[in-house]
């Protein structure tokens, strides 16, 4: 089979760190022919480890005959522009998470990809395809912790200038919704909705602890999901802490906690912990990304999943905005 011929449209720290590597593990699943980025020199770097066209011009990229697939890592703000001109160009997308900067956006989306039927638009949410998350939501499916009676998870973590993401400008700019709450808060509600099912209702407190990190950097939430099981999710970006982030779930026959790489499980049976070398994360999604286009096959990462994500965040900013519970808006059956 031959390989996919595929362009990527951004070259900052997550494309050279996590894209091109999980790429270049499938070996020659894909052949990257042209690199775009609004910084030319970055364009450079990234297109010389593949001997890559470096291409300025973004409508010029996309009018190539012999690219057929582009791999969308860019801001958030500027994701649904480029989302939309790809599709009328007639490429698959692999776009990075968040979905949409919002559910006004993302609507609009859907709505235009639902026009592209031949196409396959898939967003890289790494999280939907780590080990520990997809093995725990068989396990609590096959009943191993009993019913889910409450979860909880609460991750302290520190995005000061010796994290490499603060130094991205549009991170920080108040150009979308949420900050870091948003960007990277939609991992963690992938995660809860593959393990546990939807989201249906939230009620939240936000905060902007440190100023360097507008629009807000603390989200505490209550949640309420469709079963009927209950939690909280809380996650801070401006205090760091020692303690893992794990998600905890307790049924009425057992617990078990999970994070990235990692699963314990508890029963009557005792206790067992498996660090789970074999993540798949972004490999897994372009192994998948692949499958969709060559195969037809299905995949975790419809654009109405990130959506989902996407929606359970801005009922959390719609709640602390307003003091009430809010509903979360439905993309998924």
């Amino acid at each position: 089979m031959a390989p996919i011929r595929l362009a990527l449209i951004g070259a900052g720290i997550f494309a050279r760190d996590a894209h091109l590597p999980a790429i270049q593990g499938l070996g020659d699943t894909y052949d990257v022919v042209a690199v775009h980025s609004r910084t030319r020199a970055k364009a450079e770097k990234l297109a010389a480890l593949v001997g890559a066209d470096v291409v300025d011009e973004l409508d010029a990229l996309l009018a190539r005959d012999d690219i057929e697939a582009v791999d969308l890592v860019l801001p958030i703000s500027a994701m649904p522009d480029v989302i939309r001109k790809a599709l009328d160009a007639g490429k698959h997308i692999i776009s990075e998470k968040p979905a949409a900067p919002d559910i006004t956006a993302g609507r609009d989306l859907l709505a235009e990809y639902a026009q592209h039927a031949d196409q396959i638009w898939m967003v890289a949410e790494n999280w939907r395809y780590e080990s520990a998350f997809t093995r725990a939501a068989e396990l609590v499916q096959a009943g191993e912790i009993g019913r889910p009676a409450m979860c909880h998870w609460v991750i302290y973590g520190d995005v000061g200038p010796d994290n490499k993401y603060y130094h991205t400008p549009w991170r920080r700019d108040s150009s979308f919704q949420g900050g870091f709450i948003l960007d990277g808060g939609v991992h963690q509600i992938a995660a809860m909705r593959l393990v546990l099912g939807e989201i249906a209702e939230v009620s939240a407190v936000v905060t902007q602890v440190r100023d360097d990190l507008p629009p807000a950097d603390t989200l505490n939430a209550a949640l309420r999901f469709e079963s009927g099981l209950t939690g909280m999710y809380s996650i801070t970006y401006a205090a760091p802490a020692p303690w893992p982030g794990m998600l905890h779930i307790a049924g009425d026959q057992g617990a078990l906690r999970v994070q990235p790489g990692e699963i314990e499980v508890t029963t009557a049976g005792g206790t067992s912990r498996t660090d789970r070398t074999d993540r798949a994360g972004v490999e897994g999604e372009f192994a998948a990304f692949a499958a969709a286009i060559r195969e037809g096959t299905s995949h975790r990462n419809a654009p109405e999943q990130g959506m989902q994500d996407v929606a359970v965040i801005e009922a959390m900013l719609r709640s602390a905005e307003t003091g009430q519970r809010v509903r979360v808006e439905r993309f998924v059956g």
